[in-house]
């Protein structure tokens, strides 16, 4: 029998006794605990997810993207005929992103989940970065200068992004991340909770220096829901609730308390509310968008007036591809339309939250669930507005609105639902 002489032997044990002394540094450790796609995976085929996607949720979210290009288009020529000379100026964007956005949906379903947790740390570093670096270096939008929201892509090129959107992920990858490693600890030490409310803070406190209410309200939303589908302790959320409701009905019950509110709050936004609280109804007031989205809302009546055929499109409502794309569905398709479109959302939301119940682990619960309610709290925040019930926040509508990085962020957020839903199908079978 064919032995390797003694120094060879001695060679391969030092070799392997310098590669575990590797492994027990400081450097790996970090790497490990914080990196681990970066020393975990060694052939390509190891970051890709077998099985088929889930078929239902795959086909709520093609409806909502065919049937929101339609009504964003339906909503927009005549805006974009006159600002820009072309009624299909927001048109062609929307398509070319919806169908970059779909192909990315497809590559990033076949994406393992763990991928997403190894990269969790990376992505909120990066959403830091960018919501710092658009407070330092924002594209100033004509007629918008005010607002700190945007970054340019490209430069020279009118294609922006907003750090928010990612910023918006960038909340919930992280604390699923951290919330699947804490489990014990969230569970046990009930001091948890001031580290997530500092990490919620400061993401939201970044978004509102952009001028961003609305992202910062979502934000926050989006991080207290996270923190409670992470398990913290119910009677945090029943303080909290209690709070928000006694300050709530003191800003509308005492006028005095009000206006010092409103005070702390930049012009644009404190005007707004004032508007939206006083029930201003004057032509050039700060509700003239929420005054006009309830006009086309009621000549929608039961049935609509046909697609195309809005009347309140035409110069009334201001920029109605965006934010109050909604009052242009409800006038055209009438309230059967309008229902039928929040019970495609309602649909899509519930089936996530199913794949979510089917999931894994408890990271991949967690990423599906907090991506799920942010689609269904966005729909349900931009409704509120359209209607009136809140004051005008300026949040857009998911797969209606025009936007064409927002977009592909969410369809991003589909796959990352979908490849979930391969793993989480597969579980269900064996």
């Amino acid at each position: 029998m064919n032995q390797q002489p003694y120094s060879a032997q001695r060679s391969a044990a030092q070799r392997n006794s310098a590669r575990e002394e590797k492994k027990t540094g400081s450097w790996y450790a970090i790497r490990r605990a914080y990196f681990p796609f970066l020393i975990r995976r060694e052939k390509l085929k190891d970051y890709f997810a077998a099985g088929s996607i889930d078929f239902w949720f795959l086909s709520f979210v093609v409806i909502l993207s065919v049937v929101g290009l339609v009504m964003m288009f339906s909503a927009s020529y005549v805006n974009a005929l006159y600002v820009n000379k072309d009624a299909y100026h927001y048109f062609k964007s929307q398509s070319v992103f919806l169908l970059i956005g779909l192909a990315a949906m497809y590559l990033v379903s076949r994406v393992r989940p763990d991928v997403f947790r190894d990269l969790s740390v990376i992505v909120s570093i990066g959403a830091l970065f960018l919501l710092v670096y658009v407070l330092i270096n924002p594209y100033s939008v004509p007629g918008k200068e005010e607002f700190k929201r945007w970054i340019e892509i490209f430069p020279g090129t009118d294609i922006t992004m907003q750090p928010s959107e990612v910023a918006k992920l960038a909340i919930v990858m992280f604390c699923a991340w951290r919330m699947e490693r804490d489990t014990k600890k969230i569970a046990k030490d009930w001091k948890q909770m001031f580290f997530y409310a500092a990490v919620i803070a400061v993401v939201c406190g970044l978004v509102y220096a952009e001028n961003h209410l609305s992202g910062t309200i979502l934000m926050f939303a989006l991080g207290v829901a996270m923190t409670y589908l992470g398990g913290i302790k119910m009677a945090w959320y029943g303080v909290a609730a209690s709070a928000l409701a006694a300050a709530v009905l003191v800003l509308i019950l005492v006028p005095p308390a009000r206006t010092a509110a409103i005070d702390l709050l930049d012009d644009y936004a404190g005007d707004r509310i004032t508007a939206w609280l006083d029930e201003d109804y004057s032509p050039d007031g700060a509700r003239w968008q929420i005054n006009q989205a309830l006009y086309a809302i009621g000549s929608g009546g039961l049935f609509g007036t046909g697609l195309g055929n809005s009347r309140q499109k035409h110069m009334f409502v201001p920029e109605p591809q965006n934010d109050f794309v909604f009052a242009i569905v409800c006038e055209e398709l009438g309230f059967v339309g309008a229902f039928l479109i929040i019970v495609l959302f309602v649909l899509l939301v519930g089936r996530g939250f199913v794949i979510a119940l089917r999931a894994k682990n408890r990271f991949s619960a967690l990423l599906v669930m907090g991506i799920c309610f942010q689609v269904g709290l966005q729909t349900a925040l931009n409704i509120a507005v359209v209607t009136g019930t809140v004051p005008n926040t300026g949040i857009s509508m998911p797969f209606f609105s025009s936007g064409g990085t927002s977009l592909l962020m969410l369809l991003g957020e589909m796959g990352m639902v979908l490849a979930v839903s391969r793993e989480a199908k597969l579980q269900k079978v064996q």
